[in-house]
């Protein structure tokens, strides 16, 4: 079922995408070459248990995290990894859910390990761009396939990257996962109309080959995860947002500068 949030549910994800996106910044100074995945795991846990928060996917479904962290051609569910160690020109995606007080947010952004290729710097600033363009389609009276629609033509028609097609983005509150399914892909003009109090996730995963995908098990792990089935690279960043009567609103935003036009 669909909610339409109401102004004390909109505050108090806002709170929650807060203190998740401050969790995202400061992962700015901890991501480098010579770490392991398991350092963003420790700050991200320390991070929310000082803002009175908790990771809301961490023992769901038989995960045991607080993060998703993916890296290179590993596009997203990927646990983090003691013995998975970061090299320079790697790149890596943080994907992680907050609960504050009952209020949920999800937020994913791609990092840069040090100095990257161009391809890489391509890929992720690409995929920044595209997840804004389905943002800018979020505002009522539009339709779910505008957001798709939007994504895809930029990443796929015109720069001849890959729309990954098996993972979406989705409502969220009072649950992480709610209706409705909220592809990076799609038809314009096709799918549920947006109406002001929806909040969802757009949450692009754009691969430098192919949009397809397989799943791997994760070692020691009752567990799959996601990899390019070509090998090719793949960026994320996801935002939750609200549809207003004046436009989308991020609630996670990590850029304020970048973000000025969508805050509440």
């Amino acid at each position: 079922m669909i909610t339409l949030k109401s102004e004390r549910e909109i505050e108090g994800m806002a709170h929650s995408g807060a203190i998740l996106a401050g969790m995202l910044k400061g992962l700015t100074d901890v991501i480098k070459p010579g770490i392991s995945s398991w350092e963003i795991e420790t700050y991200a846990i320390n991070y929310f248990d000082a803002h009175d928060a908790v990771a809301e996917e961490k023992n769901v479904d038989g995960y045991n995290y607080a993060t998703c962290v993916s890296v290179n051609d590993e596009v997203a569910h990927a646990a983090p990894r003691k013995a998975l160690i970061l090299h320079e020109g790697d790149i890596v995606a943080v994907d992680t859910v907050v609960n504050w007080h009952g209020y949920m947010s999800d937020a994913c952004w791609t990092y840069p390990v040090g100095t990257i290729s161009d391809e890489r710097k391509r890929l992720i600033e690409m995929t920044q761009k595209s997840l804004y363009l389905g943002i800018d389609q979020a505002v009522v009276g539009n339709r779910l396939g505008d957001i798709g629609y939007a994504i895809q033509h930029y990443t796929e028609d015109e720069n001849g990257l890959g729309d990954v097609r098996e993972l979406i983005g989705h409502g969220i509150q009072p649950s992480m996962h709610e209706a409705p399914d909220v592809p990076a892909y799609g038809r314009a003009g096709h799918g549920l109309r947006l109406k002001a109090g929806m909040t969802i996730t757009i949450e692009p995963m754009i691969t430098t080959g192919g949009w397809e995908i397989r799943a791997v098990d994760m070692p020691g792990e009752d567990w799959e995860y996601y990899v390019t089935a070509d090998g090719s690279d793949c960026a994320q960043f996801e935002h939750t947002i609200v549809i207003t009567e004046d436009g989308p609103k991020i609630l996670t935003s990590v850029d304020s500068e970048m973000d000025a036009k969508y805050l509440l």
